[in-house]
């Protein structure tokens, strides 16, 4: 029996209020347009005015409303099992400067609390990888072999505080965990008192270039038809806003992860753990409403694939109820991550040929350190310095081993499902829909979607993506359309959720069609 909510919530967001903004009126003029208002964009803009940079920060829809706000929260390091795979392709110098950038974030974040003396939940904790197959086990004692190389501080266990199959955990020393939102939230207030400005409700949609103005600026354009003149601009929209020249449709693909709030028979935990196991398995600690419950994750899979999505939230329930005898959770939620063709995040330059648009992408599940290494490396490219992290990080790397490889095999995943949305046969019609219920159905001949409220009322949309044309999926855990080729998503009336899709599904009328 599900003892979850009936409807998704994040608990960072429930908790949080947060400042409202006007939307975009007019053209204006900054030094540095950012796009996207989550962890990135906010730390990026808050760093640049800082040094007097005149920003401003574009939002679709609200501030902290995407990743940002479904995350873990799990500042750290410790990125699964990641440190041999990258001595193996890059070598150890790389491997270390990737760790050194991480921990470099996760200091820059402990400081900037001190500095404003931030009650944000902030607590160290160790980060621990654990598994119970020996497959994993290769996998850990490998991985601490690297640790040691890079001279990582670390350990190897064999117990668990909490009753999970294990074998062997590999523990890393020093990171931490807290409330992304009551952060960033003083990053915002800094932001604005030192002059930057945020627009809500505006999309970016497109960038012309300096050859397309015939002027030395960009122009960024917006869905109501404004421009802000700047000499720089930040795409930190989770999967860019501008891809250029770069391509970024076929270099990342898209994955959906779910987390579950629950109240168990935990007081304490020391450290955040993780399984390798598939599927994989997420604990951390937090407190709500003065009360010590847990935040269960994983179940991770690829956008608008696999199976039913509800079904992933109730393993995790099944998993607390297990391991820590949970009886009651007041929220659920799930996130969206890009992961690209060797596992390291692409930030800088969107493309060789376009040097003032950068782009801030592909963090896999690890966005709390990440987006501040990209904050700090945009803030770099803005005042043309030269880092070791922004060879590390180019958006320019392709290495053949990797990449190669997944490149090829992700095409043919989107390959695939681009083909088996425009052949499936179609039984449904939008009468069979019961309330409360999304399904792909058949109007007229044509493929459609459609979703019955609370109010019986029906909402039918065309399911062709408006990205590259691929066929949407219903997501039944959020009530969404899924786009199973390059994870756009959308509301169940069509609304743009998540690109890189840029417009919404067309509405359809059930018993008009498609023309």
């Amino acid at each position: 029996m599900s003892k979850l909510p009936k409807y998704p919530e994040s608990y960072w967001l429930a908790s949080t209020t947060r400042p409202a903004f006007d939307k975009l009126m007019e053209n204006r003029e900054f030094d540095v347009v950012i796009v996207g208002g989550g962890i990135t964009g906010i730390t990026t803009g808050y760093l640049l005015s800082q040094e007097g940079v005149k920003v401003a920060i574009l939002e679709a829809s609200r501030i902290m409303n995407g990743t940002t706000g479904h995350t873990t929260a799990k500042i750290t390091a410790q990125h699964n099992i990641i440190y041999d795979e990258l001595i193996e392709h890059f070598g150890e110098d790389f491997a270390k400067q990737y760790y050194e950038s991480n921990m470099n974030a996760l200091g820059f974040i402990r400081s900037t609390i001190e500095k404003y003396n931030l009650d944000c939940e902030f607590e160290e904790k160790d980060a621990v990888l654990y598994g119970a197959s020996s497959q994993s086990v290769r996998k850990l004692e490998k991985e601490y072999k690297a640790y040691q190389k890079l001279g990582i501080p670390s350990e190897m266990i064999d117990s668990l505080p909490f009753p999970g199959q294990i074998e062997k955990g590999l523990v890393m020393k020093g990171q931490a965990q807290f409330h992304p939102l009551q952060y960033v939230g003083k990053l915002v207030n800094e932001f604005i008192a030192n002059g930057g400005e945020i627009f809500e409700d505006t999309t970016a949609v497109s960038v012309m270039t300096e050859s397309q103005t015939g002027m030395d600026s960009l122009n960024v354009e917006t869905n109501d038809g404004h421009y802000i003149s700047c000499h720089k601009v930040m795409a930190c929209s989770h999967y860019p806003f501008y891809e250029g020249e770069g391509y970024y449709f076929m270099r990342m693909h898209p994955e959906r992860s779910y987390i579950v709030a629950g109240k168990g028979n935990v007081e304490h935990l020391d450290g955040m753990y993780l399984s390798v196991d598939s599927p994989s398995r997420s604990v951390r600690t937090v407190k709500i409403n003065g009360e010590t419950h847990l935040l269960l994750a994983g179940e991770g899979h690829k956008t608008g694939q696999g199976k039913p999505e509800m079904e992933h939230y109730e393993a995790l329930q099944a998993f607390g109820e297990e391991i820590f005898q949970v009886t009651d959770f007041p929220y659920r939620w799930s996130a969206q991550d890009f992961y690209t063709q060797d596992n390291v995040p692409y930030i800088g330059p969107a493309s060789a040929n376009e040097t003032n648009i950068f782009v801030a992408t592909g963090y896999r599940k690890w966005g709390m350190s990440t987006s501040t290494v990209a904050a700090n490396v945009l803030r770099d490219y803005v005042f043309e310095k030269n880092t070791p992290e922004m060879e590390i990080y180019s958006t320019e790397r392709f290495h053949a081993d990797p990449s190669l490889k997944h490149f090829f095999k992700e095409n043919w995943n989107v390959t695939k499902h681009f083909v088996k949305g425009k052949l499936e046969r179609l039984r449904k019609t939008p009468a069979d829909v019961e309330i409360g219920q999304g399904a792909v159905v058949h109007i007229n001949g044509s493929r459609a979607g459609a979703y019955r409220d609370e109010d019986g009322i029906l909402h039918c949309v065309d399911t062709t993506c408006k990205h590259m044309g691929c066929e949407v999926e219903w997501n039944n855990g959020d009530n969404t359309w899924d786009c199973p080729c390059h994870g756009s998503r959308f509301s169940y009336t069509g609304e743009v959720i998540d690109g890189p899709a840029k417009e919404a599904l067309r509405k359809v009328h059930p018993e008009e069609g498609l023309s």
